[in-house]
């Protein structure tokens, strides 16, 4: 199957920290719809990372793999897995890039993060006007920070570890209330 690139943008924070400038956010929201292309209608199902999170990743500017920003392996990429989606925190480098996105996030001229994947596992809905994919299992090659994400709901932040994980809770259980609010109001309707 061919690599495949899904952009998302979402508030971006940064902060110092201790030993550099660090960057958190989510590459991925698992149940939020994206139109691709106007072809299909595309959602990741939780647990879609689960699997990867074991590989080699590697954090790059704009998908390009001559810009890399962090790594798993390295340390210097985390990533994880939560009711959300896919989280990601980054350790900038004091090198150009590093430092170029931690200025561009500050201003605001960069919101957005994206994954390349390679697709392993999907189920597809066709009963609808468009074609709805869910990816369920994917191999990750790759995050980045972008200018142009195409799921608008991912998020890119300068911040220190604790404000990415308080924000990680708070988004999740926003996240709860509003699909419970969502199933409540669905059951009245049917009443």
């Amino acid at each position: 199957m061919p690599l495949e690139k899904r952009t998302l943008t979402r508030p971006i924070e940064m902060r110092a920290a201790e030993a550099g400038k660090k960057i958190g956010g989510y590459a991925a929201l698992f149940n939020s719809p994206a139109d691709i292309g106007g072809f299909m209608i595309e959602t990741i199902a939780p647990g879609a990372f689960t699997k990867a999170l074991a590989g080699d990743v590697r954090a790059l500017v704009d998908h390009d793999s001559g810009r890399v920003i962090g790594r798993t392996t390295a340390g210097s990429l985390r990533l994880s897995e939560d009711a959300t989606g896919l989280a990601i925190e980054i350790d900038l480098p004091d090198t150009t890039d590093g430092r170029d996105i931690g200025a561009l996030i500050e201003r605001g001229d960069v919101s957005g993060m994206s994954f390349g994947f390679e697709v392993t596992k999907q189920s597809w809905d066709e009963t609808g006007e468009m074609p709805k994919r869910i990816i369920e299992e994917v191999n990750l090659y790759e995050v980045s920070v972008v200018a142009f994400p195409a799921y608008d709901d991912t998020s890119v932040a300068m911040r220190s570890l604790d404000s990415v994980r308080k924000e990680r809770n708070h988004i999740g259980a926003a996240r709860r209330i509003s699909e419970r609010k969502a199933h409540a109001e669905m059951l009245i309707r049917k009443i």
